[in-house]
């Protein structure tokens, strides 16, 4: 398994004179002057920092790429790009090269490759599980500063461990075996069809979750029951119709269905929540399950639920 420890930081992420759009918990953006810009990969697990505080992990789905250009700031006394201004003194800029001040740097446009990495699929809150300073103990090189920094995952494993941390591990392993080899990385891989999907499951089951009954069609999400990540396609008896915040239960393995009974089975983790806790042992609320669904729904019951 491959950990890339990522900074965030609220607002616009600013180097070198270049704007970073990101968004904690979707997407995070980088370029080629980048370090490891094409060492990550699809299916790498991407930590989330501030540089203070773990704020959470997840596996990256999808990677596009397109070419682009950027706008570099130089120190004009050594050249050297390391020149972001300062918030408060002046003159506005000091270089952390060779510590020269001065109120406007040397401009030039570049020629870049350009990197969004798509995340949210499963994104793992964990602010405050570890330190800024134990993440960087935990980096390959502790010392580095790029905005890339290769964590040692066996190591993070544990130390999370020993926090007390195991379930959202396991949503994070899942996804990153489920996504790995099913994507390129060269492209956004959309949910081609997905409306379409959505529309046969109305057809077939109505206004119903599966899970929960009876739902106003707004809230009604169509969920594969395949890795979706991995295949790429919709499959017409592969999904059943789930409401939003059971659909994310289920994605990320805190909602399964037993293959032998059909009855829910609702993590320990979010036994804390009675609505959530009330509807572990309950049938589904839609019978005359397909072949292929039960197939679908064994197989999401081993990844989650097989030790």
């Amino acid at each position: 398994m491959t950990a890339w420890l990522a900074l965030w930081t609220e607002g616009e992420r600013a180097r070198s004179g270049e704007i970073y759009d990101d968004a904690l918990g979707r997407y995070y953006s980088w370029d080629s002057k980048v370090v490891h810009h094409a060492t990550v990969t699809a299916g790498d697990a991407i930590v989330m920092w501030n540089s203070k505080t773990l704020l959470g992990i997840s596996a990256l789905s999808a990677i596009h790429s397109e070419p682009g250009t950027k706008e570099v700031h130089r120190c004009p006394k050594c050249n050297d790009t390391e020149v972001n201004p300062r918030k408060t003194l002046t003159p506005l800029y000091r270089c952390a090269q060779c510590k020269h001040e001065f109120d406007e740097p040397v401009r030039e446009t570049v020629q870049v490759q350009k990197y969004r990495g798509t995340y949210e699929a499963g994104w793992v809150d964990l602010e405050g599980a570890l330190s800024g300073k134990e993440l960087r103990e935990l980096c390959e090189h502790p010392n580095a500063q790029n905005s890339f920094r290769r964590l040692k995952w066996d190591e993070l494993q544990a130390k999370l461990d020993e926090r007390g941390v195991r379930t959202p591990l396991r949503i994070v392993k899942t996804t990153m075996e489920a996504i790995a080899g099913g994507h390129r990385q060269t492209t956004t891989r959309a949910r081609v069809g997905q409306a379409n999907f959505r529309k046969q499951l109305l057809d077939a089951y109505g206004e119903n979750c599966a899970f929960t009954g009876p739902t106003p069609a707004a809230v009604l999400e169509a969920a594969h029951l395949y890795s979706y990540a991995a295949s790429g396609e919709h499959h017409g008896d592969g999904g059943l119709l789930l409401r939003r915040d059971v659909h994310r239960l289920f994605d990320l393995g805190l909602m399964a269905v037993d293959p032998q009974t059909l009855r829910i089975d609702v993590d320990d983790s979010v036994s804390d929540h009675p609505y959530y806790q009330s509807l572990h042992g309950q049938p589904l609320t839609v019978g005359n399950l397909l072949p292929k669904q039960r197939k679908w729904l064994e197989d999401h019951w081993s990844m989650h639920r097989t030790p």
